[in-house]
């Protein structure tokens, strides 16, 4: 006869736990107030920036267009003319930078999620707000700064949109350069001794200034 088989012993199975996610950075994790005065704040700045502009009339008048009879005369055109359509000067860098820009929808596109990392990980993220953590561990601020810095660095000096931006700076100074040294400035009406003072009244200054103020100098916000 076969040998009975000996009893069948009950077996536990061990079901893996479900991994927790890790917390990703939403929009919410942003101080709303923060962002709403960090917006509030910069455009302020841009229109008070602008209310600086010359007439672009002046700027654009032929009729004081010359060639410059030395070297020393185009520089010192190009000074006075800088210190005069500084802002006029800043638009036509600006504009020039935009449409290059446009013209390339992908360097675009790297630079607004280049500039919402930013904002989303470091500038707008509340102080209290939860550790930043992927991939199954947690970054600490200074990792984050350190990742953002890395990659903004890697942006610009590794890929096209960096070429782009530099060829765009370039042209754009260039078309300053061209005008400041061919405009007459004789008659001009300059600023104040005040506002050329050290630059005191540089309403391009004031733009960066409070634009950043209330951020920590670019830190994170409370």
């Amino acid at each position: 006869m076969a040998a009975a088989s000996p009893p069948l012993l009950p077996t536990t199975v061990v079901v893996p736990a479900a991994a927790t996610p890790s917390p990703i950075p939403s929009a919410d994790d942003a101080n709303p107030a923060a962002v709403r005065a960090f917006l509030s704040r910069l455009l302020e700045s841009g229109r008070r920036a602008l209310s600086g502009a010359r007439p672009w009339s002046e700027l654009v008048d032929w009729s004081a267009l010359s060639r410059p009879d030395s070297l020393s005369d185009a520089t010192s055109r190009l000074r006075k003319n800088l210190a005069y359509f500084r802002v006029n000067y800043a638009a036509v860098v600006a504009l020039s930078l935009g449409a290059s820009l446009l013209a390339h929808p992908f360097s675009l596109a790297a630079l607004l999620a280049l500039l919402a990392a930013w904002c989303l990980l470091y500038i707008l993220r509340p102080a209290d707000a939860a550790p930043v953590a992927a991939f199954g561990r947690t970054f600490s601020d200074k990792e984050v700064l350190g990742g953002l810095i890395a990659c903004s660095a890697f942006a610009v000096f590794l890929t096209s949109v960096g070429s782009l931006i530099f060829s765009a700076l370039a042209l754009g100074a260039g078309v300053v350069c061209a005008h400041g040294a061919l405009r007459v400035p004789e008659e001009l009406l300059f600023l104040d001794e005040g506002d050329q003072a050290g630059g005191s009244g540089n309403p391009l200054m004031s733009f960066i200034a409070s634009a950043t103020a209330g951020t920590g100098g670019g830190g994170r916000v409370v």
